[in-house]
């Protein structure tokens, strides 16, 4: 199976549950945009960073299983 997403930290976790919290539907955009902001700063690394969190925040807001569950 395809790898759905990679989160590098715990920290990124935690940034996408509190978009999530603060953002409600729009958590998704807003890493979006987080991610623009890096990217025409010309920064990859955090841009890639905003990628991955917004990735993961679409997954945590979907009301399917993805993977294995036990």
């Amino acid at each position: 199976m395809e790898e759905l997403f990679y989160i590098a930290d715990r920290g990124s976790v935690d940034t996408a549950n509190m978009l999530i919290a603060t953002f409600g539907e729009s958590a998704g955009l807003e890493a979006a945009a987080r991610a623009d902001h890096y990217k025409g700063l010309g920064n990859a690394i955090r841009f890639c960073e905003w990628r991955q969190i917004e990735r993961f925040v679409s997954i945590l807001s979907q009301d399917l299983s993805f993977g294995t569950v036990h």
